[in-house]
């Protein structure tokens, strides 16, 4: 079964609200075996919406509507469908009932406008709302399927999940639909490029399944995808594929869906029952917010120092002066004294340290924005790092509390 989306509202093509219903159509089709070709978005113009149904149902077998089924003038999804159907629209008797008793019930007065929810094509059905007043359209054209539904993501989420999807079940005449599973790898340390070029090999011989990269602020994802004739089977033709990767990129590899990296570092703290202190500067306490995110994070941070000047690291970390004059506050040996003094000052097996050039300004010839020190010291040794991170001002911060993490997640 071909399925297409089509969102039909103006705030989406302005921007105004994100479409969260087209993404959460796409992953239940996925894990229904349906596959999903075309998005389609249009605003509330009802020839633009005729020529999206006539489009989608020249290439799809299935047609998923969201929007455009309320009250109001500029709701006009049913007013397009019936004119697709070449149908009119008719009052439903039973439906117009419905919408008094709730409003009976909420004890106020039912608006006129309210009554075009009672509307639908002459041949096509309705399908309950059981969220709100506005109920969903079922209509057949010529083979294809066409399922109109509110686009309040709630109503649309319990309409779909106790509705729709028991009726595509049915309408399948018994016919099982093979089964789409994905599991997701997370990477950090290891750029886009990169992290392909390292399983090029690999992504050439892909066949079923498949492997997607996706480049993110500081990780990568590699999607893994199977179909097969159910969720065992295609998760069975997965796992093989996954060990294959994990030998070949190793501790590049933090997680799997799902995971954070901040999570996966709480974990490894918490197990091994280490107590971290941190010291930020540039990152201006995002590592901190990060961990401390994490329920139970008490168990393992003592505490997080937001250390912007120079008084400031030497005030409350005992960072040298002559180190800081010497060699300026972004540089390898002031980042190793600001991991020994939080180390020290919170009384902690671990003291996690960032200095760094957020940017834009604050800039010098051999010191460009982006550039960042990290350090770690521990049982009386000190590992540190130097990076160039790319980006804007929040970019380079998010991008330098990843490195700092997953410097904290390969020592553990």
């Amino acid at each position: 079964m071909r399925a297409e989306i089509i969102s039909v509202g103006t705030e989406l093509l302005l921007g105004e609200i994100v479409d969260t219903n087209a993404a959460f159509l796409g992953r239940r089709l996925a894990e229904l075996g349906v596959d999903v070709y075309y998005r389609q978005t249009v605003g509330d113009n009802q020839v633009r919406l005729v020529a999206a149904f006539e489009l989608a149902l020249s290439r799809a077998d299935l047609v998923l509507v969201s929007g455009g089924l309320g009250p109001t003038m500029d709701d006009i999804t049913r007013e397009a469908l019936a004119e697709v159907l070449g149908d009119r629209l008719c009052l439903d008797e039973g439906a117009l009932r419905q919408l008094e008793a709730h409003f009976t019930r909420l004890g106020r007065p039912m608006t006129d406008n309210n009554r075009r929810q009672a509307y639908r094509p002459s041949n096509a059905d309705f399908i309950t709302n059981r969220r709100g007043t506005a109920p969903g359209i079922l209509a057949h054209h010529q083979g294809r399927t066409i399922i109109c539904m509110p686009g309040v993501p709630r109503e649309l989420e319990t309409m779909f999940e106790g509705e729709v999807i028991p009726r595509l079940l049915r309408n399948s005449n018994g016919e099982k639909n093979r089964v789409i599973k994905s599991r997701t790898l997370l990477l950090t340390g290891l750029g886009e490029s990169a992290a392909e070029n390292a399983i090029a090999d690999i992504i050439k011989e892909q066949t079923n399944p498949t492997i997607a990269p996706y480049a993110g602020l500081g990780e990568v994802r590699l999607r893994l995808t199977a179909t097969a004739a159910g969720a065992e089977e295609a998760l069975a033709l997965i796992h093989p594929l996954e060990a294959r990767l994990r030998e070949r990129l190793g501790d590049v590899i933090y997680g799997v869906d799902g995971d954070t990296l901040e999570g996966v570092v709480a974990e490894k703290l918490t197990n091994r029952g280490l107590i971290l202190a941190v010291a930020e500067s540039c990152t201006g306490g995002l590592v901190s917010h990060r961990l401390t995110n994490i329920p139970g994070s008490s168990v393992f941070f003592r505490q997080g120092m937001i250390v912007y000047s120079n008084e400031a690291k030497k005030e409350l970390l005992d960072v040298p002066d002559e180190v800081l004059e010497e060699f300026g506050a972004v540089s390898s040996q002031v980042a190793e004294a600001m991991a020994r003094g939080v180390r020290l000052a919170g009384d902690a097996d671990l003291g996690l340290a960032i200095t760094g050039i957020a940017g834009p300004g604050g800039a010098t010839p051999t010191k460009p924005v982006g550039l960042v020190y990290l350090a770690l010291a521990y049982d009386g040794d000190c590992l540190v790092e130097k990076h160039t991170f790319s980006g804007q001002r929040e970019e380079v911060k998010y991008r330098a509390s990843q490195a700092a993490l997953n410097l904290l997640r390969l020592h553990l």
